[in-house]
């Protein structure tokens, strides 16, 4: 039975409540160093003995009359970002894990103890808090490493206005949809099949008030998907497609399209991964994990966009008829795809996602995939690659990333690239040369999104899953692309 993660329960209070365990005050380097009184239980000299210097992430707790105070360290006043505060946030959460209650007054540090408690900081110190402490094994009671976490009731300190609480409520939202994504990723390929996935996402659509619709294999063949057919056919286990779609009150200000790679477990097909290769294979859909988390939260951000999401769901095995190279796939929009690896199959399944949300005439489209070792070579661990087409719909994705701290990068794709993937037998083959390959898989994509429609490809291969704890994020998958959707969508403009 795998770990089951509970977040804390967030208040708002003007004081720190008398039962919490732990009072948390944030301390930017400036006021360290000033003659400003620290607030109550912390002493300046008793600090610098134990070596706080307020350094951004810093944390130091001490005993102060039956309880816990903490100082975390925020940095330098003029550098202190809503970033530096999730940061911070997370810091504290992994210093006070053990504690049952802790009030803090990060969410408002920045304007000042009288001052307004600005949303986005709100936001981060919920995120932060939450994140850092999420967990997910399958560990026996008694091999728990670190034991049971206890931090259950955080206190936000500072005002109570009817606007804070309400931020609260929407980052407790998102936070949420970062974990629901981060559980479906670290959830074994073997117990997560496509139709499991499908029922579980089923299942949190209607819970959350989401229309939901999905295709078996007979309706994937009636529909035409020739490329997830393709990728299925060495499995035992029968590939998914669901749609779900999220509908504001009023009239819709536009229609936004989700488009997520659910690939459960990647093998490779018959271009079998090595065995190190195959370890983390498991988290081959976190694009589709993303998606679904950022649908869960829209009932409570509540924007004013329709939103529809599309979900192609199979694994990528080796069974007796599996997909061979060479073999040529048709996909929904009638196009032809030669597969000469297919360990590309991150292409062939959005392929027909993507022709599918294009025929619904949205006026943007996203698609989110872990599909490109490249991209990693190119950007790292930590930082997802975006293309695609229309300026202004990118720039919307970007001010996204910054304001979410889910940072991407924008590359080209240079029509003369195109050529890469002419294939003398077919429309295209799956695969580019040697070199640009996060490129040419974006190349591919782009057949399948009609010209004048806006589209923004993200690989995430590698920010969707950390080998290491940091800040927010914990070991595992890690629920990249929620926060980022989230607000494209709650600011989206058609």
């Amino acid at each position: 039975m795998s770990v089951t993660f509970t977040a804390p329960q967030f208040s708002t209070a003007r004081r720190a409540p008398a039962r919490a365990e732990v009072v948390a005050h944030g301390i930017t380097t400036d006021r360290l160093a000033g003659d400003e009184p620290l607030p109550p239980g912390l002493d300046r000299a008793d600090l610098g003995r134990l070596g706080f210097e307020a350094k951004a992430g810093q944390v130091q707790v001490v005993p102060v009359e039956g309880r816990l105070v903490a100082a975390v360290g925020l940095g330098g006043a003029d550098d202190l970002s809503t970033d530096g505060l999730r940061r911070a946030a997370a810091a504290l959460a992994r210093a006070v894990r053990s504690r049952r209650s802790l009030a803090t007054d990060l969410a408002s540090v920045v304007a000042g103890a009288d001052g307004p408690v600005e949303s986005d900081g709100v936001a981060a110190v919920v995120e932060g808090l939450t994140l850092a402490l999420y967990r997910f094994g399958y560990q026996s009671t008694g091999s728990r490493k670190g034991g049971a976490d206890r931090l259950a009731r955080v206190s936000l300190v500072g005002s109570t206005a009817a606007g804070v609480r309400a931020s609260v409520e929407r980052a407790e939202a998102v936070a949420a949809g970062v974990v629901l994504a981060r559980d479906l990723v670290n959830e074994p390929g073997g117990s997560l099949t496509p139709p499991k996935f499908a029922n579980r996402v089923r299942r949190m659509a209607r819970e959350r008030g989401l229309t939901v619709k999905v295709m078996d294999e007979a309706a994937i063949r009636r529909a035409r998907l020739g490329g997830l057919l393709g990728v299925n056919r060495g499995s035992t286990q029968p590939p998914r497609f669901v749609e779900l779609t999220y509908t504001p009150k009023g009239r819709p200000k536009g229609t936004l399209a989700l488009v997520g790679k659910g690939l459960t477990f990647d093998a490779g097909g018959l271009s079998i991964k090595s065995g190190q290769g195959m370890m983390d294979m498991k988290m081959d859909m976190g694009g589709a994990a993303a998606v679904v988390g950022a649908m869960s939260a829209l009932p409570d951000v509540a924007p004013r966009c329709r939103v529809r999401a599309y979900l192609p769901m199979t694994d990528n095995m080796l069974g007796g008829d599996a997909t061979r190279p060479g073999d040529v796939l048709t996909i929904r929009n009638g196009k032809t795809i030669e597969v000469l690896n297919t360990d590309a199959e991150g292409r062939l399944v959005l392929a027909d996602a993507l022709s599918l949300a294009s025929e619904a005439k949205p006026d943007a489209v996203v698609d989110l995939a872990t599909l490109t070792g490249a991209c990693m070579v190119a950007l790292g661990p930590k930082i997802g690659g975006l293309m695609g087409r229309g300026d202004g719909f990118l720039e919307q994705v970007e001010r996204a990333s910054s304001n979410t701290g889910e940072r991407v990068w924008r590359l080209p794709l240079p029509d003369d690239y195109r050529s890469m993937v002419d294939s003398p037998v077919a429309d295209m083959k799956n695969i580019g040369g040697a070199y640009g390959g996060a490129i040419t898989a974006g190349l591919i994509l782009g057949e399948f999104v009609p010209d004048g429609l806006d589209w923004a490809h993200l690989d995430i291969a590698g920010p969707a899953f950390a080998d290491a704890d940091d800040a927010e994020v914990v070991r595992g998958g890690t629920g990249f692309g929620v926060r980022l959707l989230v607000d494209l969508a709650a600011s989206f403009t058609a």
